[in-house]
């Protein structure tokens, strides 16, 4: 037996858990790809880096580093360099009213051992975290976003002046939505049955 309503499943006979102001959020998140044409406040801005900045990270490294790409002029600058070519599909991101840039500092020495010897590069598992810190930040403060890992690195690194000790792993498209999240088709999500494995 489980909650229709939440999804949350439940031994039989116990009761079963309430959907939590948390759960409500990461139910909102959606990949939004249209949105208005405001601006963003900086104070959101800051807001939503403060959320990644809490994140937690292998040996505390923190390797995370963000640029918040605001002018028309930059973004359209990112825009040409990022995506071109067999990037173009991800070009509506340029209408973005910001364009949040995601590097990891390399020159930690976790970094190094966990890929040398883990064969795991711990600052992706770094970033990802932090990066969804932000993005549930900008959802609560009535924001939305895309993720976006679909683009020419090497090229938006050079147009962004991303130092050489970095790596630009991926790009957060943030604003207003222009259509309202809550009247998008439901997301698709395996059941947890096929994915938990209680042992």
């Amino acid at each position: 037996m489980g909650n229709a309503e939440s999804g949350i499943p439940n031994r039989e006979g116990a009761p079963v858990m309430d959907e939590s102001p948390f759960l409500a959020l990461v139910r909102r998140r959606r990949s939004v790809r249209k949105f208005k044409p405001d601006p963003v406040p900086d104070e959101m801005i800051r807001s939503c880096v403060e959320a990644a900045r809490l994140a937690p990270s292998a040996e505390n490294v923190q390797p995370w580093r963000f640029a918040a790409v605001r002018t028309p002029e930059l973004r359209a600058k990112l825009a040409e360099a990022a995506f071109s070519g067999i990037y173009r599909f991800t070009r509506w991101a340029e209408q973005a009213p910001v364009i949040v840039a995601v590097s990891a500092r390399l020159d930690f020495l976790a970094n190094r051992v966990g890929t040398h010897l883990q064969g795991t590069q711990y600052y992706l598992l770094d970033l990802g975290i932090a990066g969804e810190h932000l993005m549930l930040r900008a959802v609560e403060l009535g924001l939305g976003g895309c993720w976006i890992g679909w683009f020419d690195a090497k090229r938006a690194a050079k147009a962004l002046g991303t130092p050489r000790n970095e790596r630009l792993t991926s790009l957060l498209a943030l604003g207003f939505p222009a259509e309202d999240p809550e009247d998008l088709p439901p997301k698709k999500r395996l059941a947890i049955e096929d994915i938990l494995k209680l042992v």
